[in-house]
């Protein structure tokens, strides 16, 4: 089944052209099916970028997906034209007042800053709270991660000695784990952050439990107990050229850049990236949506805030 985005929003030529089954929403409405609501609140600065990159992951499974978009209120993007932010995306408020299947948390560029000296982090607090009501399993990427362990649990954010920047191999900490169910026991995932969580912060709080872990790059993924809540600390998602224009952005301005590690071919930057996460991604969302959302999440999407599940129905 298709992923469902709005019309024009400019992932749809992307997707369509890599033969991803894309339906757009006049098309939906002739279809008697109730989708999985997926809400996508996008604090990343390249937001189009961003949009293409989830809606692929998440369009790539059997399951119909209604995606819709949000961003803070009382931030200005500068990196997104306004027009495709006031054509696309709609605010918390908007849709605070529905219901939905599935929430993804994107990261954002402010890890050196306190949380509380984000701009949007009282709305932030607001989303993050009134998913716990209104969404069935929220998922929580980079930056997003660290936010949402440190407002639910009290996790602390910790700086790295040096910007962790690459694609680094994981290792699935127990094969039973349902959301890598099918995965190889090492997996490749890219990573662009300054900060981190400590693994005995982590484990000091009963309700979580680590999934699975990096040598090199620490805690990748967390979740509660259901799966109501996942954290990952990468970024899947990414494109094969997403570190290189990361990269390549940062060398122009003259910054003492690294180069990103496991990434380039023999590390020399003017080589084309050997992309060696791909099926890991697409096999990560799509346990996601089937295990974590749709196998459990009850048919009454009202019935979330009931805290209803599809075995207790």
């Amino acid at each position: 089944m298709p992923i469902k985005i709005p019309n024009q929003l400019p992932a749809t030529d992307t997707l369509t052209h890599e033969n991803i089954f894309v339906m757009t929403e006049t098309r939906a409405i002739t279809q008697d099916i109730r989708p999985l609501q997926i809400l996508l609140l996008n604090l990343m600065p390249t937001k189009v970028d961003t949009e293409t990159q989830l809606a692929r992951v998440l369009g790539n499974t059997p399951l119909q997906i209604e995606l819709e978009l949000i961003a803070p209120s009382g931030h200005i993007s500068k990196n997104t034209p306004q027009e495709h932010m006031l054509a696309f995306y709609k605010t918390f408020k908007e849709v605070k007042d529905r219901d939905f299947d599935g929430l993804v948390i994107t990261g954002a560029p402010v890890e050196n800053l306190p949380f509380e000296e984000v701009d949007y982090w009282p709305e932030l607090c607001e989303i993050m709270e009134w998913s716990k009501t209104h969404v069935h399993s929220t998922l929580h990427i980079c930056w997003g991660a660290q936010a949402g362990l440190y407002y639910h649990y009290g996790i602390p954010k910790r700086a790295l000695p040096e910007k962790l920047f690459g694609v680094f191999l994981h290792t699935v900490e127990d094969p039973n784990f349902i959301l890598f169910r099918g995965f190889d026991d090492q997996f490749w995932v890219p990573h662009s952050r300054h900060t981190t969580v400590f693994r005995e912060d982590i484990e000091a709080v009963p309700e979580l439990k680590i999934l699975a872990a990096s040598q090199e790059a620490g805690i990748y993924a967390v979740k509660t107990d259901g799966g109501r809540q996942i954290f990952l600390m990468g970024h899947a998602e990414y494109d094969r050229d997403t570190l290189k224009k990361e990269y390549d952005r940062d060398a122009a301005a003259g910054g003492a850049i690294q180069l990103p590690k496991h990434y380039f071919p023999n590390d020399d930057p003017t080589r084309t990236p050997v992309v060696t996460w791909r099926s890991c991604a697409n096999l990560l969302y799509s346990n996601w949506l089937n295990y974590n959302v749709y196998q459990t999440v009850p048919y009454n999407i009202r019935d979330i805030r009931l805290g209803k599940r599809t075995e207790d129905l």
